[in-house]
């Protein structure tokens, strides 16, 4: 991670302070405490005033923070002479703030992904020929060329008969969508077949992968970041602090004695632990896959009362599979897929593409196809093994058949039925679909143990396949047909209900996951730019990581929250004890520093957490 100017300036103070107390007792032992003295003052005043400086810049904000009492007690040192003391208590602030920034520094880019995606040229047909200009020159009326792989640069109308579009980048779904002339087509959708002419209706800037773009810069913006956990406890802590230390003064006249309490009192327990602990379940979730961009995110996680989730990629595979063969001749299902995979060899279409995978999965051995011919978005004609077969859809497959034309087998929402035909007899059907993850369901009930109050779909599908998916898995509301900005308002709208978790794996999820308070991305095989976007990236395509992201999430807070509570009641008991004279500065400065080992080492316990779905 690129260190910021903010990064270097802590790690430059917490070396001046280490050094500065390790040259100053080499000089107290050398017999030179006056200059030890001095050194020490020296290395304590460069970080008394940068935190002076961070003092009123939160002030000017409107945020009262415990760093006041790490400078009253280093001013109150200083002034009173007790100058070991505060280099001790310099020390332990800038280590502090030092692993605080470390674990709070984000992971995410600018979204590189996202906009490299954004086509930056369009070929245009001109009376000469073609030309490719920039995508910011072309206007509506203009007639585009888009090879096949090219992403639609701009938002038109099909001007050729067919065109093959992969709209996965913008409505989540895996399955290709065939279009014919005159059909609109949105920008940000990619070519998945043969080239195609596009007639343009709008211009670059007001197309539909633009407003994306917009969509998601705009709702990082507005999310307030979250306050530190140690701010929430500042004011009484801090009330508290002076309180005890006015009194000892006041009561016993003895200024040491206040000096002594503020030493104390310095809060490197709530500095500490809360980074570390909340470091060591980064670490922890790493381990396990699961990639969560800073200590933000990984607090914010342990607070998730709603979750949406996207469907494909997410719920489900996001991969067409074979759902079910049906043979209507004497082939067997491994020979109608044997045959089709064969024959879609020759055709780079996605579901072509599918059956191939599906048929080396199943070990079968395919054969050469001669002859080939592809009819784009309608199927491929060929030769096996010098017998004429068509497969493809069943229309298509059935005008190149002498039989007549079969029923269809029954096939759920969301399925594509792919015809295959030998001889000019149509001998089965393989139905492709994309199916929910086995392990969603045991996954959704081990969120509902985890606290999770609520748990949605959100999806850009049809309300028929959106309800399929869902069936059984006892969700709590179900949003289909939903565009980004749709995605964004039901995230927004949820919020009512606490925290809310955003679950997707295209680039049309990432406004939403910008717009959560958490955004988790499928970044295995997901869109890019909805990992740049995301707090949280699943490094592996298993969903149930999600489970085991906020598990340790959840018991990495609880730690800190342990460690924060002990460590305060230590100090409180040590300001007792120097209010009452049992203490003398330096010694309040050496056991706060072991209450602080005593905090780090029970923090430092997330490194061991393993959730119960791993």
């Amino acid at each position: 991670m690129e260190q910021t100017n903010e990064d270097r300036l802590k790690i430059a103070l917490l070396a001046v302070a280490g050094a500065g107390l390790v040259i100053g007792l080499v000089a107290h032992l050398a017999g030179q405490a006056g200059i030890a003295r001095i050194l020490w003052a020296i290395a304590t005043i460069p970080i008394l005033v940068a935190l002076m400086v961070q003092i009123v810049r939160s002030l000017l904000r409107g945020e009262l923070g415990l760093d006041i009492v790490a400078a009253l007690s280093m001013s109150a040192a200083l002034a009173f002479g007790e100058n070991l003391a505060a280099v001790i208590v310099a020390l332990m602030y800038t280590g502090g703030s030092f692993l605080e920034s470390f674990a709070e520094g984000r992971a995410r880019r600018e979204m590189h992904a996202l906009l490299s995606r954004v086509p930056r040229t369009a070929t245009r047909y001109l009376d000469a020929g073609l030309k490719d200009i920039p995508v910011d020159d072309v206007l509506p009326g203009d007639l585009l060329l888009i090879r096949q792989g090219d992403v639609v640069p701009v938002d038109g109308t099909v001007a050729s008969p067919h065109a093959i579009l992969n709209m996965a980048a913008l409505t989540g779904e895996s399955l290709p969508v065939s279009a014919s002339k005159d059909d609109a087509v949105l920008s940000g959708a990619t070519n998945a077949g043969d080239a195609f002419d596009l007639l343009a209706t709008h211009q670059a800037r007001d197309s539909t992968y633009a407003g994306i773009v917009r969509l998601v810069e705009n709702a990082q913006r507005s999310r307030a970041p979250m306050s530190r956990l140690a701010d929430r406890w500042s004011v009484g802590f801090l009330a508290l602090t002076v309180l005890i230390a006015g009194a000892a003064w006041w009561l016993t006249g003895d200024p040491i004695r206040a000096v002594a309490v503020l030493v104390v009192a310095t809060p490197c327990p709530l500095i500490l632990a809360v980074p570390v602990a909340l470091v060591a379940g980064l670490s922890r979730a790493a381990h396990f896959g699961i990639l969560i961009k800073g200590a933000r995110p990984l607090e914010n996680m342990a607070r998730i009362q709603s979750i949406i989730l996207d469907k494909t990629g997410t719920l489900t595979d996001g991969r067409p599979q074979i759902a079910s063969v049906r043979s209507t001749s004497d082939h067997s299902e491994d020979e109608i897929v044997r045959l089709a995979a064969s024959l879609d060899q020759a055709s780079k279409h996605p579901i072509a593409q599918a059956i191939v995978a599906a048929a080396g999965t199943r070990g079968l051995e395919l054969v050469l196809p001669t002859e080939t011919r592809e009819f784009a978005g309608e199927g491929v004609t060929g030769l096996l093994e010098g017998r004429p077969v068509v497969v493809g859809g069943h229309g298509f497959v059935a005008r190149h058949a002498d039989t007549a034309l079969l029923p269809l087998p029954d096939a759920e929402a969301g399925s594509v039925v792919v015809a295959v035909a030998v001889a000019g007899k149509i001998a089965g059907y393989i139905v492709m679909a994309d199916p929910v993850r086995e392990e969603v369901a045991e996954m959704l009930v081990g969120l509902r143990r985890e606290g999770v109050q609520r748990i949605l779909l959100a999806t850009g599908d049809r309300a028929a396949v959106a309800e399929r998916i869902a069936d059984g898995l006892g969700l709590d509301a179900i949003h289909s047909g939903l565009t980004p900005d749709q995605k964004v308002l039901v995230v927004l709208t949820e919020r009512k209900n606490g925290p809310v978790m955003m679950v997707g794996d295209g680039v049309n999820d990432a406004p939403a996951l910008a717009a959560a308070d958490v955004g988790v991305a499928m970044g295995a095989r997901g869109a890019a730019a909805s990992a740049e976007t995301a707090d949280v990236v699943l490094l592996v395509d298993r969903i149930e990581r999600l489970r085991s992201g906020i598990e340790i999430a959840r018991r990495s807070r609880r730690i800190a929250m342990e460690s924060v509570v002990v460590g305060i009641g230590l100090s409180v008991l040590a300001m007792i004890a120097a209010a009452f004279g049992y203490l003398q500065p330096v010694e309040g400065a050496l056991l706060q520093e072991a209450i602080d080992v005593a905090v780090i080492l029970n923090a430092l316990r997330a490194l061991r957490i393993t959730p119960s779905a791993a």
